[in-house]
């Protein structure tokens, strides 16, 4: 049955591989925008984008026929291969072979988004390996071992 309207709220977070800091802040808009093109590209909507050293985090509403680990690896599998193809990392780029997806309600897109937006700021306190175990903790899920 199709889908006419929709409340999919996603928050991903992609992790570069073995959380390598190989993002520079060079080529950190130039990764984000071509992000924020795959999901436009692909009936989603894009709320927040932010590409750090070693991971991404992006707030999106995606389309209702796409599923969450369809649409992270969209995501993940054409930002890699332009990210390699332009050369904006030293040595081959790769994510993690999993990424994290949490679902957000809309009275928490703000949030999420200043969330996001701030992750300079946010990293000067806490470091990504904190941030992650928060995360986890907060979203009441397991890591796999």
């Amino acid at each position: 049955m199709k889908i006419k309207y929709n409340n999919l709220y996603t928050h991903f977070v992609f992790i570069t591989k073995n959380s390598e800091p190989v993002i520079n802040e060079k080529s950190r808009i130039r990764i984000e925008k071509y992000i924020t093109g795959i999901v436009n590209n692909n009936s989603s909507k894009l709320y927040a984008i932010y590409a750090n050293p070693e991971h991404v985090h992006i707030l999106i509403s995606r389309a209702p026929d796409l599923s969450e680990e369809e649409t992270a690896t969209i995501i993940a599998e054409s930002s890699e291969k332009f990210i390699n193809e332009n050369n904006l990392v030293k040595n081959n780029f790769a994510w993690q072979s999993s990424a994290s997806a949490f679902s957000i309600s809309k009275s928490g897109i703000d949030k999420v988004c200043q969330y996001i937006l701030n992750q300079p700021k946010h990293h000067k306190k806490m470091t990504f390996k904190e941030e992650y175990e928060k995360f986890i903790k907060h979203y009441q899920t397991t890591l796999e071992k």
